[in-house]
């Protein structure tokens, strides 16, 4: 099975000539995420021990809009790491330069927009995101969305631009809610299946559960997605920095799916991996499979 982690945040230590976005410290600590570096060499180890063919790098909100160290990672392991690069959703003369200069640059595969933050979450309604959607769907740019509360919104922008590639992140479900109180989150996302440009990261799953791993009392949030949208359009993640701190392991989070969870064989291949590759049209090599891993070295 080929296996794709649809979210990973990579980044280095704040320093004074690389300072984080304000509040962004007590974010990430509100948020569960691990606080301290999660560099390439790490992640790479990491996927190496577990089975992880690739990793998508969204390179996170607490260092502004900057991608630096995400090229760095993709440069460092060619083919191990593919980029969902962040622009400056609110200055449309930038972001639009560098949408242009992104659909050419190795390794980035597509965007990733927040709307969920105190500094962005109306951008969705107040015209403000509004230019980037038909650039998008013009250079054919696949984006990442991260919008919890806006999805009659996302539905409009699927109908309106049947060709751009929308991928909603972590099941549509907002931030902090747990067990059954996803159900509403996640029924909203799901019934935006009947968009066929819309797809959805299965992604973070035990950061919504309080049960014990493996979190078996929300597999019928997953499996109302998958069911819905098809196993084609659910992509499996991790967000790794957020499991890592409570003891969890990318070989967890795997297992979770293909041991714990009642997906068939052919639905796992979809979900695993082979499904958001298709959506970014990031090739999979005929010849690679999973135990073939330990070959990812900066070196080759």
């Amino acid at each position: 099975m080929f296996i794709v982690d649809s979210q990973i945040h990579l980044g280095k230590e704040e320093t004074p000539d690389r300072p984080w976005v304000p509040g962004a410290r007590e974010r990430i600590r509100l948020n569960g995420h691990r606080e301290e570096a999660f560099l390439a060499e790490e992640a790479n180890s990491l996927m190496d021990e577990a089975g992880v063919d690739r990793a998508l790098i969204l390179p996170p909100s607490w260092e502004g809009d900057r991608i630096d160290y995400a090229l760095e990672a993709a440069e460092q392991y060619p083919g191990r790491f593919g980029i969902m690069a962040r622009i400056p959703q609110n200055d449309p003369e930038e972001g639009e330069r560098l949408l242009h200069e992104y659909k050419d640059t190795p390794h980035i595969l597509g965007t990733r927009l927040t709307f969920h933050r105190p500094q962005d979450r109306n951008w969705m309604i107040d015209g403000t995101n509004d230019w980037y959607w038909p650039i998008a769907e013009k250079l054919g740019i696949p984006t990442m969305v991260h919008a919890p509360i806006w999805k009659a919104e996302l539905g409009q922008i699927a109908e309106k631009h049947p060709d751009l590639k929308l991928i909603i992140d972590h099941m549509g479900i907002m931030a902090r809610c747990v067990d059954d109180a996803i159900g509403y989150w996640v029924q909203e996302t799901a019934d935006l299946h009947r968009y066929p440009n819309i797809s959805v990261k299965v992604s973070a799953i035990p950061g919504y559960s309080t049960a014990p791993f493996p979190n078996l009392n929300i597999e019928k949030y997953v499996r109302e997605v998958v069911d819905k949208m098809g196993p084609e359009r659910a992509h499996w993640g991790t967000d790794i920095t957020r499991l890592l701190g409570h003891g969890l392991t990318w070989t967890d989070t795997i297992e979770q799916f293909t041991k714990h969870y009642t997906f068939t064989e052919e639905e796992l291949e979809w979900i695993m991996g082979k499904g958001i590759c298709k959506v970014l049209d990031w090739e999979i090599p005929e010849t690679e499979t999973v135990g073939a891993n330990a070959s990812h070295t900066a070196e080759n």
